[in-house]
């Protein structure tokens, strides 16, 4: 299994999601990595954790999303890891209802949330993002 974490979905991703049958709310598997210290392409020199960066976004973030019909359902530290291997584990994990595929699709490349991206972009080391609905 190959995994290449990433900080942003690439619009052929966007496309993909839009593109699938199934209606109705969907989840989003968010696995985090942050970096050590969070790195600002503005140029500040501000001595945060890339937790904390990503931490400012993920509150304003939340606003955003309860604002549109979503909601935060789950946001937890990983503490290890049980079955299988993996040559690093991701920080964090959280989980997004979206009320549907196409509301997702709105608010990630929305105005607001590029303008919320600068903390993001500054913590993470990298993500996956996993859709996942009710069967």
């Amino acid at each position: 299994m190959n995994v290449e974490n990433a900080v942003v979905p690439t619009a052929e991703q966007f496309q993909t999601l839009l593109s699938s049958d199934y209606e109705g709310p969907v989840c989003m598997l968010n696995l985090l990595k942050f970096k050590d210290r969070a790195e600002y392409d503005d140029g500040r020199d501000e001595v945060i954790s890339g937790r904390e960066a990503y931490g400012r976004y993920a509150q304003k973030m939340q606003k955003l999303v309860e604002s549109k019909g979503g909601r935060f359902l789950f946001g937890g530290e990983v503490k290890g890891l049980v079955l299988g291997n993996v040559e690093d584990l991701w920080d964090s994990v959280g989980i997004v209802e979206y009320p549907s595929r196409e509301e997702f699709v709105a608010i990630a490349s929305s105005p607001e949330v590029q303008e919320l991206a600068i903390d993001r972009k500054a913590g993470l080391d990298g993500q996956l993002l996993i859709p996942m609905v009710s069967r």
